[in-house]
């Protein structure tokens, strides 16, 4: 194919020279320009090897048939030498530029042909599922789209190598584990074959492998960012679905904890009513049975109670109402609603007389003091001191709760604030269903404070919430 161009581009300049010498004779300058025309002409349809061959055998021929003597490639005049070469070096150099003209046309035109491609590729990609199905659809258009041979990305979380097209092989797992690591992209044009790191803000996601005539250094680029970016979509879809999901099967769970609840509540509040009236009449076993009946029923309250509490926190429908709150106040009323269950126990309480206001919830803090108390009773013997104790550190009114118990083990108390925990030791042999220190950090946290506890194994355990200073002293 390239020798016939060669020909027909010769034929083209030695048909004009026998035209103009045979048939139509014209002056020199007529004859050049018409020569000059062709040779761009052929430059601008097949190129410049072409062109310059065209040029050579337009010289010869302008020279031997219409430069003096004629039929010689002798020049007498010098300034006819000046014509030739100034003639030779347009041709030539107009040639160039046609084709320089011609190529970057071509390059342009490439160029669009990819923007089309890539915002084709967009397109495709608006929609997009779960991470791994949007990398193997990604990975499957790549080929499609831009007319490669083959493609494979490696999936640096989950750990996949995704291939499309039967020559990805010769990209190997071991490659694309690599390039995950490095920062640029390497290209093998013996291989045919460019792997580039998948990013997404400096962080790895994987490899991206292309087989075959891939597009320009840019687009290669363009497809990763794409590809990062279709990545991160989809992983924020699914988080935000999964999110959701998990939002309304805490309301459906609330929900229906909050109708449980009242109907567990209107039965026990009969039994209740209805042991406490047969006990002031009854005697004997009689008596101690109605007992156990009555302790059940405010145990079953409670339990359900707490899981009605847990139930709000965890729907997010805790709702604070700040008030001016007396610590000593608070203190004295969870005392006497414990005063059964303290009966027989040495409690003491230590309060600074100007112990300020705090800014809490006075219907929720009494909650989380009740607990503490009540934790420090139930595990602990019978007999063992209690002590509560508040003050102010750095502006904090900081309320504690100290019990001469077994103590808590270190790996247990990083857990003993967590839902549904119980100790080991205590697990089996104590009543409880492990969520009331669980209610007891959300409620304190919501006030945007802290709860911890300080214990050594043997030495017992202090419990420590902190509350806000209320501004302006005691009166609110």
């Amino acid at each position: 194919m390239k020798i016939l161009r060669f020909a027909a581009s010769v034929i083209l300049v030695a048909a004009i020279l026998a035209l103009y010498r045979l048939a139509l004779p014209v002056n020199n300058t007529t004859v050049a320009l018409t020569l000059l025309l062709a040779i761009l002409g052929v430059s601008a349809v097949w190129g410049l090897a072409e062109a310059t061959v065209a040029s050579l055998v337009a010289v010869l021929g302008f020279n031997y048939y219409f430069l003096p003597p004629v039929g010689t490639f002798t020049i007498q005049d010098p300034q006819n030498w000046v014509a030739l070469f100034a003639f030779l070096v347009t041709a030539v150099t107009a040639s160039q530029l046609s084709v320089r003209v011609r190529r970057r046309a071509a390059e342009a035109e490439a160029r669009r042909l990819e923007i089309e491609r890539l915002y084709e590729l967009v397109q495709s990609m608006m929609l997009t599922g779960s991470a791994r199905k949007t990398i193997g659809e990604f990975v499957g258009r790549v080929v499609r789209v831009f007319g490669l041979q083959a493609a494979a990305f490696y999936h640096r979380s989950s750990g996949d190598f995704v291939r499309s097209g039967p020559e990805s092989k010769p990209v190997s797992d071991h490659d694309l584990l690599a390039a995950a690591e490095i920062d640029d992209f390497s290209i093998d044009p013996a291989r045919s074959v460019a792997i580039a790191p998948v990013r997404f803000g400096g962080r790895p996601l994987g490899s991206l492998a292309l087989l075959g005539q891939f597009p320009s250094e840019q687009v290669v680029r363009a497809l990763v960012n794409l590809l990062a970016l279709a990545i991160e979509k989809a992983r924020a879809l699914e988080e935000a679905s999964h999110a959701e999901a998990a939002r309304q099967s805490e309301v459906l769970k609330s929900a229906l904890l909050d109708s449980l609840a009242h109907d567990i509540k209107t039965p026990l509040t009969s039994i209740k009513a209805a042991a406490t009236s047969l006990l002031g009449g009854s005697t004997g076993s009689q008596h101690e049975l109605l007992t156990i009946i009555n302790e059940e029923a405010d145990r079953l309250n409670q339990l359900t109670a707490e899981v009605v509490e847990m139930a709000r926190i965890e729907a997010g429908k805790l709702r604070l109402e700040r008030n001016a709150v007396v610590v000593e106040d608070v203190i004295a009323r969870v005392l006497t609603e414990l005063e059964t269950l303290l009966k027989g126990r040495s409690v003491t309480v230590r309060i600074p007389r100007e112990l300020p206001l705090a800014e809490a919830d006075a219907e929720l803090i009494p909650q989380v003091l009740k607990q503490l108390v009540e934790n420090a009773v139930k595990y602990t013997s019978g007999q063992s001191p209690v002590t509560v104790t508040a003050d102010v550190k750095n502006a904090k009114i900081v309320i504690g709760v100290a019990d001469s118990g077994p103590g808590i083990d270190e790996n247990e108390r990083l857990l003993i604030f967590e839902k549904f925990f119980r100790g080991r030791q205590h697990r089996f042999e104590t009543k409880g269903t492990g969520m009331g220190l669980a209610i007891a950090k959300a409620i304190v946290e919501a006030h945007g404070e802290r709860i911890w506890v300080e214990s050594e194994p043997g030495d017992g355990s202090v419990f420590f919430f902190t509350l806000p200073v209320r501004g302006g002293g005691r009166e609110a």
